[in-house]
């Protein structure tokens, strides 16, 4: 028969055991909304705060791991944890996952990280690197139930096709969003062949739907992707610090899918303008080389004509010279050519007396015996 429970005598110790094992029974994990306050870091490790409201307030242990990004307090949260009796601290809740509330907080923490991470060059224009274009292999995040996905992959597929898509299914709000966001910029990063982009995207909604992608967790693991990425969140006017520390920005799912791939529609038209083009260039090309040739033609012509002309005059030159040079015409105007033993005489130390010589005269050889010689 079992005791009355209002005779049970426990020690502090098994009281606090006892108590918590209610505790991880009953409520293993449940979700906490209130107002930050005495938040304080101790070893740049631990993180104690509070979460109130108007009517009491509960303590809360984690560790500087588990913030979205710098608090303040006064911020609106919403911590999940599981709530312990520690055997000297007293009563608090173990941290699992906090996240900001209400669209003001969420809009402030925002703030405060984008300054933080901006002071550490998370944003800088140099860090940006190009993205493959049109890239071959695409890495996909987002859910493949949102009509982001949808709107994504059907306008990559009008547009140009063939790209291979690995997708990563994750969940893009709520408490698992930022776990399940960062390990798949992970999974593909550490792939042996990782695809040419990664892409994050989701479609619009509120500010705590939106909330996962300013955080500090998903900012970091979208900037320290080896893999270029490109993020597009929400719609034009959302900006979230991970579409930030992207490689590069779209302004919504759709006009991402119009960024990595060309328009194939856009392209044959312009191919078959070019073609057009390069017809007409040839035509013209060919008109104006059929120009050139003929008056290469007609200039070859001149230049022929001008060059027979010249030779003829120069060879008529060379006649006149030849035929004033030509001795027969010398021999006709009384000159003789006189020979001895068939060589000219030029000169009287040439001659003997007594010895005979040929005359040439202009219509006649003849013969002579020199009897005299006198010098002149």
């Amino acid at each position: 028969m079992l005791s009355d429970p209002s005779e049970l005598t426990v020690s502090v110790s098994e009281f606090v055991a006892l108590l918590n094992q209610t505790l991880d029974f009953a409520y293993p994990s449940l979700v906490i909304t209130g107002e930050l306050a005495n938040l304080r870091v101790s070893k740049n490790r631990w993180v104690y705060f509070d979460l109130k409201d108007d009517e009491a307030s509960v303590k809360f242990f984690g560790t500087i791991y588990q913030l979205p990004g710098p608090l303040e307090d006064g911020m609106m949260l919403k911590v999940r944890g599981s709530p312990r009796l520690h055997p000297l601290y007293g009563f608090s809740v173990t941290v699992q996952t906090i996240q900001p509330a209400g669209e003001g907080t969420i809009r402030r923490a925002a703030e405060l990280l984008q300054r933080k991470l901006t002071h550490e060059g998370l944003f800088a224009p140099e860090r940006k690197r190009p993205i493959i274009y049109p890239p071959r292999r695409i890495g996909l995040i987002t859910s493949n139930k949102s009509a982001a996905y949808a709107d994504f992959t059907k306008i990559l597929a009008a547009r140009w096709g063939g790209v291979d898509i690995a997708l990563i299914d994750v969940q893009v709000q709520g408490e698992p969003a930022v776990g399940q966001i960062v390990g798949a910029i992970e999974q593909f990063n550490a792939q042996a062949e990782p695809p040419d982009v990664v892409v994050l995207i989701r479609g619009g909604g509120s500010a705590d739907d939106l909330a996962a992608f300013s955080s500090e967790q998903v900012t970091r693991a979208v900037a320290a992707s080896r893999v270029p990425t490109l993020v597009a969140i929400g719609h034009e006017i959302d900006v979230s610090l991970a579409e930030l520390a992207a490689d590069r920005r779209a302004s919504t799912p759709s006009n991402a899918a119009e960024l990595l791939v060309p328009d194939r529609v856009a392209i044959l038209a312009q191919l078959k303008d070019y073609g057009g083009q390069l017809q007409r260039d040839v035509q013209t090309s060919v008109t104006r080389s059929r120009q050139q040739l003929g008056q290469y033609k007609t200039d070859l012509a001149l230049q022929a004509d001008q060059l027979v002309k010249t030779e003829v005059q120069r060879l008529a030159g060379q006649q006149q010279l030849l035929r004033v040079l030509n001795p027969t015409a010398i021999l006709r105007r009384g000159y003789a050519i006189i020979r001895v033993e068939g060589r000219v005489v030029r000169r009287a130390v040439d001659l003997k007396p007594g010895v005979i010589v040929g005359i040439q005269l202009a219509d006649a050889l003849a013969e002579a015996t020199v009897s005299n010689i006198k010098q002149t």
